[in-house]
């Protein structure tokens, strides 16, 4: 405690130099939180135990296609209720930076397994009713200007329709989340009407949807189903909602070794960064704690003093970042709940980025903190150092 007024001092003996190692820091930790957010949500274990919805996608690959005849036998299995199916339709929106997902669907039975979202009753039917009608998200249609009775184009790149056209759309409807955890980012058309008008793959889905009567189940429900399509040209894969969403979006590559990978990236710079900075900063200071030793400062005095501003520095750095990762988390877990579902930053995460934090704070300041111990007094005073 004695030395702190020493350490702030270091520490605000070049306020530029603090300003941006701090800054450097914060942007690390803020990545830190955020990516660590993420790759936790993927990491989560699934159960199917206490699921009552769950999705029925091709075995082997996503971009394989199921049979739309199979609805009826999964109708079939003692258990399952309701079920849909939705084809992933991607195509390009005005730009293509304009990223939302699209799914053409049986709009009734659908909805009625979605019961997290909600369309007034007069916008539902017109779903239905319209062959050519869509409905989108409350956030997409905020972001992009949309309104009931809009013509929504999309150029297609997966699924051409037979005039060699874009796809055109009556939008019906804009649902919204029962509460405002549940994203709203998706836009869905009617399934019939993409089905005759495609130039190929008719008669085919991307995955069924099933609710089933009794949660605990599960297992079983979705070992039947699998069972029955055993050793077909179309075997089928039945898990939750969650891990479906995350086999989805890990075709893009193993997310874990990404995020581990750029974080790396991130840190082994900062290292070479910050321990730069601490470096220069004991250099210029060598006649002042030199000063010190000749006051009776001892060695192991000059040695905490300069650890404690490199861990102030990182602690602090840390701190900003985490707090921005805070506010950030839960824009990104509705911005990216269609893959990765909630996203939090979890009290784990913290306290591991905290502990990173002094680490690095010891692992950078260390080495100048050493040549600081090992200071010769007159060597120092006389410029020899």
């Amino acid at each position: 405690m004695k030395y702190f007024g020493l350490i702030f001092a270091g520490v605000a003996r070049k306020p530029l130099r603090s300003f941006l190692t701090v800054a450097s820091l914060f942007i690390a930790f803020l990545l830190f939180g955020i990516l660590q957010s993420v790759s936790k949500s993927f990491e989560t274990g699934v159960d199917l135990a206490g699921v009552d919805r769950l999705i029925i996608a091709p075995k082997y690959s996503i971009v394989d296609m199921l049979p739309v005849s199979y609805l009826q036998r999964i109708q079939q299995v003692p258990g399952v209720e309701v079920i849909a199916h939705q084809t992933w339709f991607n195509g390009t929106y005005q730009d293509p930076q304009n990223f939302f997902p699209r799914w053409p669907v049986p709009p009734a039975e659908f909805m009625q397994i979605h019961s997290e979202w909600v369309l007034p009753e007069a916008q539902l039917q017109a779903f239905i009713n319209t062959r050519t009608g869509a409905i989108v998200g409350r956030t997409t249609a905020e972001t992009y200007g949309m309104s009931v009775g809009d013509k929504i184009p999309f150029i297609p790149d997966i699924w051409a329709n037979l005039d060699g056209t874009s796809w055109e759309f009556d939008l019906v409807g804009i649902y919204d989340g029962i509460d405002e955890k549940v994203e709203t980012s998706q836009f869905f058309f009617n399934f019939e009407y993409f089905d005759e008008y495609r130039a190929a793959g008719k008669g085919t889905v991307g995955n069924f949807v099933i609710t089933i009567s009794d949660p605990t189940q599960a297992n079983r429900i979705a070992n039947d189903i699998d069972i029955l399509f055993a050793n077909s040209t179309s075997e089928t894969k039945t898990s939750t909602e969650k891990e479906y969403r995350q086999m989805f979006a890990n075709q893009i590559g193993d997310i874990g070794f990404i995020m581990t990978a750029i974080l790396g990236a991130v840190f082994f710079t900062i290292i070479l960064l910050t321990g730069n900075t601490m470096s220069q900063a004991v250099r210029e200071r060598i006649p002042e704690l030199a000063i010190l030793k000749t006051l009776g400062f001892n060695s192991a005095s000059l040695l905490l003093i300069v650890l404690g501003e490199s861990v102030i520095l990182t602690v602090f750095g840390c701190l900003l970042g985490l707090a921005a990762a805070a506010v950030l988390v839960p824009e990104f877990s509705l911005s990216l709940a269609f893959f990765v579902g909630d996203m939090a930053l979890t009290s784990d995460i913290v306290v591991t980025a905290i502990a990173l934090s002094i680490a690095l704070g010891f692992i950078v300041g260390l080495p100048p903190a050493l040549r600081a111990m090992r200071l010769n007094i007159v060597d120092a005073l006389g410029g020899h150092t």
